[in-house]
């Protein structure tokens, strides 16, 4: 049987005793027996977002829970502030628009992070807006957001800090109470090493308030339900049991390791990463100052096609790396460090890389690559 090694930027590697927990039989979910599965995963998940907010589980990919923060927070001819330097910023002001909200666009250049006074400059001008949407970890560049300085300018004003951290939650440190941050949406398959099909949203008692006096259209992810059901420690609408009940596999083996640790470990990985790339010739996409724990934007020579890149590792090796998208296509690749992925893991995917560049006629020392990741890893 062919290797089947993921180290992509969701869905992730998902470990054994996941695995194991996926295929006890099924229980029906208003029963005592799913309420306990339930409790003991909002728990686990505040502890992961810092929060002593309720946490709602959403039945959806993470653009699930994107959706409803934008529904649930905004009504038509309100105005927001999103952040686009990637495809997953764009989607904030895409889900804007979808529900007739106008959003002021900054638009930060790919690879690099948006400064928070560019965010100040636009509340102080416009007084009326009510949400500033951010991306915790740009999947598509290798970016990672400064939450907590932006938190700092929006928090003593009349909008909510919404952050996607829907690959960034437990792998890089987001602390929603201490921060002040209103709003963060996250999902399962990213950090949390699930399968998709579940999403988390949490809300500050500032956007709780939006909640309830938004105009928007809603059912499905009506949060005001969620909030309701949570009550009796209970969902709205039929949830991912199975997913759930593994998902307290998930938060303890994160418990376990704790967030400190976990966040280094990534870190770790990231640095040996970004390493290996660079004693193969090559070059980080992503500005040194924001570069991500999540995942590392590789940019490739010109005589080199992404695209066959990442076919040949994953049809011929079985090894999974992401491309680039919409105008980094074939340009980059994306090796992501996260979830269960260890040192071991991302040594085969350097290996790999080294085996396809060589094939694909690209000229470097075999072996610095991987020598140059083990070296970090043996420090």
């Amino acid at each position: 049987m062919k290797r089947n090694l993921l180290l992509t930027p969701g869905p992730t590697q998902i470990p054994p005793e996941i695995c194991a927990a996926l295929g006890r039989p099924i229980i029906h979910h208003r029963t005592p027996q799913f309420q306990e599965n339930l409790k003991e995963a909002v728990e686990g998940l505040k502890q992961v977002f810092q929060t002593k907010n309720d946490v709602y589980l959403l039945t959806c990919s993470g653009t699930g829970a994107m959706e409803a923060s934008v529904c649930n927070l905004l009504s038509p001819g309100d105005k927001a502030i999103t952040v686009e330097g990637g495809k997953f910023g764009e989607r904030w002001s895409e889900l804007c628009r979808s529900y007739g909200v106008e959003p002021h666009v900054i638009q930060v250049p790919w690879g690099k992070a948006v400064d928070p006074a560019q965010i100040k400059k636009i509340l102080d001008a416009h007084k009326d807006i009510k949400a500033v949407f951010i991306t915790q970890s740009e999947t598509s560049t290798g970016v990672t957001t400064d939450v907590e300085a932006a938190a700092r300018v929006v928090r003593d004003t009349g909008a909510v800090l919404v952050v996607d951290a829907i690959s960034g939650l437990g792998i890089i440190d987001l602390q929603m109470d201490n921060w002040g941050v209103d709003v963060v949406v996250s999902a399962g398959h990213k950090g949390f090493m699930l399968p998709p099909g579940l999403a988390f949203i949490s809300l500050s008692p500032k956007a709780f308030k939006l909640v309830e006096t938004c105009e928007s259209p809603r059912y499905y992810f009506d949060l005001r339900k969620s909030k309701e059901a949570m009550a009796d420690i209970d969902t709205p609408f039929t949830p991912a049991i199975g997913i759930v009940i593994a998902l307290n596999e998930s938060l303890r083996r994160m418990k376990q390791e704790g967030l400190p640790n976990l966040f280094a470990s990534y870190a770790r990985l990231a640095k040996g990463t970004r390493e290996a790339a660079k004693a193969l010739g090559l070059s980080i996409f992503t500005d040194e100052s924001c570069q991500s724990n999540v995942l590392t934007a590789i940019k490739l020579p010109p005589e080199v096609d992404g695209n066959k890149v990442v076919k040949i590792m994953r049809d011929t090796h079985g090894i999974s790396v992401a491309g680039g998208q919409d105008s980094l296509k074939g340009k980059i690749i994306r090796i992501a460090h996260m979830g269960c992925v260890d040192e071991y893991d991302i040594l085969t995917g350097i290996s790999c890389l080294e085996k396809v560049l060589l094939k694909l006629g690209y000229k470097f020392t075999l072996g610095s690559g991987v020598a140059a990741a083990q070296k970090v890893f043996n420090t």
